[in-house]
């Protein structure tokens, strides 16, 4: 198992390997696996490339976020009236996103997005969409996933799905059905795993809910 100290230098390793960060100030303490990042970048996609990074480091078993954003054109920051108009465009022209579904609040620079979509990868669309846009110091995604598909969920489909893929070993993960919610339980040994079965699962007709319960372990 690798030591906090190793396990700290590959992930300052992988987030400087990121372009986006090459010049950003992150700091990464380790403790039993847990990574902490913390610092400021002047964007929130930095913010969140440096999440992605040390999630996807052998070993990591949780990431702490507490980076800050401050935007160096302090001068001329946007009024949240001006971010929440640039969100509702970019929300408007996604075609992933139904038009006037869902609803935006902006507060002090941070969006909160709520509504109602019938597929979670249309509420990560939503998302995606404004991550981008200068002024977003954060966002709340609230948004419910109601599907329209009244059919049985299939828990052998899931686990055929999660069996095809070359990066899951599916005989450590259990799969539970019970109305729309889809709850994973068991074992993985990293932390892409673990977000690689929820995706899948959350790609089964009528889920409405994915509930990810499963542990992070990882062993030279």
């Amino acid at each position: 198992m690798k030591t906090n100290e190793s396990l700290q230098i590959d992930v300052q390793d992988a987030i400087k390997w990121e372009p986006l960060l090459h010049a950003a100030e992150i700091g990464v303490a380790v403790k039993d696996g847990v990574v902490t990042l913390t610092g400021t970048v002047d964007n929130y996609i930095k913010k969140t490339e440096a999440e992605i990074a040390a999630r996807n480091v052998k070993g990591v078993k949780a990431v702490v976020e507490k980076i800050e954003i401050k935007y160096n054109n302090s001068w001329d920051i946007k009024s949240d009236l001006d971010i929440a108009n640039e969100v509702i465009s970019a929300l408007r022209w996604n075609w992933n996103v139904p038009n006037d579904t869902v609803k935006v609040k902006v507060e002090g620079g941070w969006v909160t997005l709520d509504g109602d979509l019938t597929w979670n990868y249309q509420r990560e669309a939503a998302r995606n969409a404004i991550q981008n846009l200068e002024g977003v110091k954060g966002i709340y995604n609230n948004i419910k996933i109601k599907s329209d598909n009244t059919d049985t969920i299939e828990k052998a489909a899931i686990e055929k799905a999660l069996s095809r893929n070359w990066s899951i070993n599916d005989n450590d993960i259990e799969v539970d059905v019970k109305a729309n919610e889809v709850t994973l339980t068991g074992a993985v040994t990293s932390y892409y795993q673990k977000d690689e079965a929820e995706r899948i699962a959350w790609k089964a007709p009528g889920v409405s809910a994915v509930n990810n319960e499963l542990t992070v372990g990882y062993y030279e």
